[in-house]
């Protein structure tokens, strides 16, 4: 059966559409590919420190790093629906084309779901994130050093190094988040037996290799450390690629919608 002029209409702009996932998908595939090689959140050294802070039951560290991988699934996803849909509305298969309507429609209720609940929790989260993070530096810091101490208290030390931070929250003075670490606390640490009030791998510009030629002004928080705190810094690297991956939802979304219009539309001007 011929189509009528809204049916041709709607054919033309479903084909326009689903290419447009198909780059939309690419996008998404790149974004993931992008975090997964250069989010430096994610790294081995890092990660146990990441790990002792859970959001939902989930370990902050696997779930920062599976996180590109999510974009990559949802690209691959993207890729097949749009497919789905470039075959139903080429052939006009009404079939493929009202199970391509239904995957669309169920996606972007999810994505308003999702959406709504994140906007809804996020203050609560970030909260809970970040006084997690700050209970397991003061309870897991023993020393500023990355071999000797437990492995979480290494993983602080790499992170300090790794985000350009120290602590959780802005350092401003000598009293600060380290105050009430086993660095400062127990005996025979260089907090509680020396002047220093932030370790040496907070200090600017050290690396593996260089933190323990670290002295003062920087040990003893006068200058030369990183003013800015982790939680802060992890934030900020996450934030990151938001616009990039907020601007393809928000498209995503709108593109979702008149693909299942234009859908019905040539089902109903379709015979069975």
């Amino acid at each position: 059966m011929a189509l009528g002029c809204g049916g041709t209409l709607g054919k033309v702009f479903l084909i326009l559409i689903n290419i447009i996932f198909f780059l939309l998908g690419l996008g998404l595939l790149i974004v993931g590919a992008l975090m997964k090689a250069n989010v430096k959140i994610v790294t081995d050294e890092v990660k146990p420190a990441l790990n002792t802070v859970t959001v939902s039951s989930y370990k902050l560290g696997d779930l920062a790093d599976n996180l590109s991988v999510v974009f990559i699934v949802i690209g691959v996803f993207i890729f097949i629906v749009a497919g789905l849909g470039l075959f139903g509305a080429c052939c006009q298969n009404r079939c493929m084309l009202v199970t391509y309507a239904i995957l669309v429609l169920i996606l972007f209720i999810a994505k308003i779901a999702a959406i709504a609940l994140w906007f809804t929790m996020q203050g609560e989260v970030e909260d809970k994130v970040k006084n997690e993070m700050l209970t397991s530096l003061q309870t897991h810091f023993t020393d500023d050093s990355v071999d000797t101490g437990s492995e979480v208290s290494r993983s602080w030390n790499y992170m300090f190094m790794t985000l350009d931070c120290c602590a959780i929250n802005k350092v401003t003075s000598g009293t600060n988040d380290f105050d009430q670490s086993p660095w400062c606390t127990a005996t025979g640490k260089s907090c509680k037996d020396s002047s220093a009030e932030v370790p040496r791998t907070c200090c600017v510009g050290v690396v593996a290799s260089t933190y323990t030629a670290a002295t003062a002004p920087c040990t003893t928080g006068v200058s030369g450390y990183n003013t800015m705190g982790c939680y802060d810094a992890l934030k900020a690297e996450i934030d990151s690629y938001s616009t990039p991956v907020i601007g393809v939802g928000i498209t995503i979304l709108v593109i979702e919608l008149l693909a299942v219009i234009f859908a019905f539309v040539i089902c109903k001007q379709t015979e069975l």
